[in-house]
């Protein structure tokens, strides 16, 4: 190509005006152009009487990005004042009128800071600024979303419209009652309702997931529902609680699977070197094996717990408490409620350990007794029976969600 002559510099930044690069590389995308040749001068062009502008906040001060706009500051500070904090990212309608030396007078201001709320800033006949509130209807009506497992049950929920959140959510309130990724066929079906706000305009905002629910081909369905109590949030699987009438003999379960290592009893201790009473069982089982609560109960303590590594406490009433160590991570939360059988943790190698178990304990009145050998009387039901009816009336309630009244 032949050599052209050289560019004027006023033009090479005219030039790189009309390309896309970013401003670390000098770009000057959106720069007034100059005037080409066929543009006529004008004797004087008459100033616009409003200037009709469409603003995104982006969680400054009010009064300073009317300011930033053109709006006058004595106008801007007593607007951003009536308007208050808007979040970043809300869609702002400001009107400018009258110039007021290099700035202009504000007209009005439209801005929807909530889902519930509209505000207006107008001019009065007065000429002060006024700000009238406009509440709005919002539709609380939770939102259901039901499918067939399929081929993996993450990416059924994620096709079914579930958001990342709410699948996550979901996933991890069932992998307390089953292994999700064993336990769930393809035809089995799944069932979730989530909290919702939807405003006139169509603007939806999601919450926390209400409902987790399985039905299971050949087993027992899960239907967990979110309930708060003693200040915390748990879930509690509406379609099986346990509510006996009268007193009944109750076994503990075995918490792992996997064979007796050690038993209860005099014993050497494998890193101590020295032997002491080893107070309980030991199972052993493979790194991330699942441990499930042996008996009914309200897990008092969920942590680290020294030697015993990571410990899950459960009180089982009557002054019966069992403990689970050397987890290698736990699901259960304390004070939450958990039912025989329910997962509760993995099993590990944390704390004074050799290798992967499980040491397990039994405790009547404080003292440590054989696990093997326990076999109790249940006082109680573990929850009042007022509280199992609402529970089960909120189920019914969630179960109507998205379905046909009358």
């Amino acid at each position: 190509m032949p050599r052209t002559q050289p560019m004027p510099e006023a033009e090479q930044v005219q030039w790189q005006a009309l390309g896309i690069a970013p401003l670390a590389r000098g770009g000057d995308t959106g720069l007034r152009m100059n005037a080409s040749e066929a543009a006529e001068p004008i004797a004087l062009a008459p100033q616009r009487q409003r200037l009709d502008l469409r603003l995104t906040a982006a969680g400054e001060p009010t009064g300073a990005m009317l300011v930033r706009a053109g709006a006058a500051y004595g106008d801007a500070m007593q607007a951003g004042a009536m308007i208050g904090a808007v979040p970043a990212g809300t869609p702002v309608h400001l009107v400018l009128g009258d110039p007021m030396g290099g700035a202009r007078a504000i007209a009005s201001i439209d801005v929807t800071p909530r889902m519930d709320l509209r505000l207006n800033v107008i001019r009065g006949v007065d000429g002060a600024l006024q700000l009238q509130r406009q509440q709005l209807a919002v539709d609380m009506t939770p939102l259901r979303i039901r499918g067939r497992a399929g081929d993996g049950l993450y990416w059924a929920l994620r096709a079914a419209g579930a958001s990342p959140e709410a699948t996550a959510e979901y996933l991890r309130a069932v992998a307390t009652e089953i292994d999700v990724g064993s336990d769930v066929g393809p035809n089995d079906a799944f069932d979730l309702v989530i909290a919702s706000r939807k405003a006139a305009s169509g603007e939806r905002v999601m919450g926390p997931l209400l409902y987790a629910g399985v039905q299971r081909i050949g087993a027992r369905p899960i239907q967990l529902v979110r309930w708060s109590q003693n200040g915390r949030a748990d879930w509690v699987d509406a379609a099986n609680l346990d509510q006996p009438a009268q007193q009944q003999s109750v076994g503990m379960g075995r918490p792992v699977n996997g064979p007796i290592t050690s038993t209860f009893g005099w014993r050497y201790h494998p890193i101590l070197h020295f032997g002491r009473m080893h107070r309980g069982v030991d199972f052993g089982a493979s790194w991330g094996s699942p441990i499930f609560a042996s008996a009914s109960g309200e897990v008092t303590a969920a942590g680290w717990a020294g030697g015993y590594g990571r410990q899950v406490r459960i009180s089982h009433g009557g002054g019966i408490a069992s403990s689970y160590s050397h987890m290698s991570s736990i699901v259960a939360q304390p004070g939450a409620f958990v039912r025989q059988g329910q997962l509760i943790g993995y099993v590990g190698a944390s704390g004074l350990a050799t290798g992967p178990h499980l040491h397990y304990e039994v405790y009547m009145s404080g003292q440590a007794v054989n696990p093997l050998a326990v076999h109790f009387t249940s006082a109680a039901p573990m929850m009042a029976n007022n509280q199992a009816k609402a529970i089960k009336a909120r189920l019914q309630a969630l179960l109507k969600v998205g379905t046909k009244q009358g």
